[in-house]
């Protein structure tokens, strides 16, 4: 059984979590808590979905769609395959084939999965003709690509061959480049912060020897400069390490480390002025003339599998409230109470809250089961007839007795603002 550590957290044992990092391994709680799995049947790095596993990751993609189109993003939706052509073009090919999986012959064509979204995007921004009036043009996407990793690389939801990536693209001046880096580094922020991650580091990934990148000195000095003023501009402290940049360009990465204390990039903006090259990119200026856009690649938390894991391991499956698979748990003191706790369960459905009833077992044997919920609400004769509900958080502490209406809408009301706190007076 877990205890109760210092921040409210439930401890599982020494098996999942490590004392010295205080964090757990995402692998063996992740099955535990029936959030994901693998089989043989299906493939090594392909884990499945279990329903609360897939809560989670579902409210990760409304959150972030939902910050995107306030961010005044454009949603978007392409193929998983493609012409070999394509990776050709945008130089995956020739920099990048290591990770790629083997063509496929359909229809006399070479067809190949995805290792990235990106030259998807900058063929959909090249089907339209643009002006300088609606750039920038922010382009973003979940979606799925695909990496051939090594058998002796894959590890739960960290390494996997087939990534659900928040993706975006960003077509703009050059002018408006440092500006769109800077507000996706505010928009990271933003979402760690919901997500209650802290202690991440940045770095600034830069060019190595060797040649896995395309050779453009300038194009290269130029991007590296103005990632560095973005994060001077920010702040932030930050390393700059060779040899860790895209093919095409720079990046600012956002790193975290596991239980193991292993360090993995999660978020990402990048600066490229290659790809626009490549495929020929313009728009039309204020001078009638045609003229390049400069691409910003930007992630904000990363591919959903990795952002899990992540999760898992800082929370021990206790997530901040609006991630929870189960928000708030009705458990009703006795039998006499059970039709009022389902009547309780469905207000808060029908508030867009996640609900279960919880029956089985006696009262404090279904407090420890249902010990991960945020919020547990307690029903007996006396909360039945005063119309109320007696209200115990997943800290332990426990709120005066209120009205059921009271409770869902401020515990609706902390959901919808993506609060980490789970109550706030």
């Amino acid at each position: 059984m877990p205890r109760a550590d210092a921040r409210g957290f439930f401890v599982w044992p020494s098996a999942l979590y490590s004392e010295e990092t205080h964090m757990y391994d995402h692998r063996k709680l992740g099955r535990e808590l029936g959030l994901f799995d693998t089989d043989p049947l299906i493939g090594a790095g392909l884990p499945y979905w279990l329903p609360d596993g897939a809560i989670v990751r579902h409210s990760l993609a409304e959150y972030i769609r939902a910050v995107e189109r306030r961010a005044g993003y454009q949603h978007v939706y392409s193929p998983v395959l493609a012409k070999r052509e394509l990776y050709e073009i945008s130089g995956h090919w020739a920099h990048y084939d290591d990770d790629m999986y083997p063509p496929m012959d359909i229809g006399g064509e070479q067809v190949v999965l995805r290792p990235s979204l990106c030259p998807h995007h900058a063929v959909m921004y090249r089907s339209r003709s643009h002006s300088y009036r609606e750039l920038p043009l922010r382009m973003a996407e979940l979606g799925a690509m695909y990496r051939s990793e090594l058998s002796g690389v894959l590890g739960g939801l960290t390494r996997v061959r087939c990534i659900q990536l928040n993706d975006a693209h960003i077509f703009c001046t050059l002018d408006q480049v440092a500006e769109e880096a800077s507000s996706a580094l505010a928009l990271i922020a933003a979402a760690y912060r919901a997500m209650g991650i802290d202690g991440a580091r940045y770095r600034l990934s830069l060019p190595g020897a060797g040649g896995k990148y395309v050779a453009a000195p300038e194009m290269w000095q130029q991007a590296g400069k103005i990632l560095g003023e973005v994060l001077d501009q920010a702040g932030v402290v930050y390393e700059a390490v060779e040899g860790e940049a895209a093919f095409y360009g720079p990046k600012i990465d956002i790193q975290v480390s596991d239980h193991a204390g292993r360090e993995s990039t999660l978020s990402t903006v990048q600066v490229d002025f290659y790809q626009p090259e490549q495929f020929d990119l313009q728009y039309i200026g204020a001078d009638g003339g045609k003229h390049r856009p400069v691409m910003v690649h930007r992630s904000i938390i990363g591919s959903v599998e990795r952002a899990v894991a992540h999760l898992i391991e800082l929370h021990g499956g206790a997530f901040p409230a609006w991630l929870a698979p189960v928000q708030v748990a009705v458990l009703p003191v006795s039998e006499a109470e059970e039709p009022a706790a389902r009547e309780l369960r469905d207000r808060c459905l029908d508030a867009g809250l996640r609900a279960q009833v919880a029956v089985d077992g006696s009262l404090g044997a279904r407090v420890r089961d249902t010990r991960l919920a945020p919020y547990q609400f307690i029903l007996g004769p006396a909360e039945i007839a005063n119309g109320e509900v007696a209200v115990r958080l997943r800290d332990g502490r426990r709120l005066p007795a209120q009205s059921a209406d009271k409770a869902v809408a401020s515990i609706r009301a902390l959901v919808e603002a993506h609060e980490t706190r789970l109550w706030v007076e």
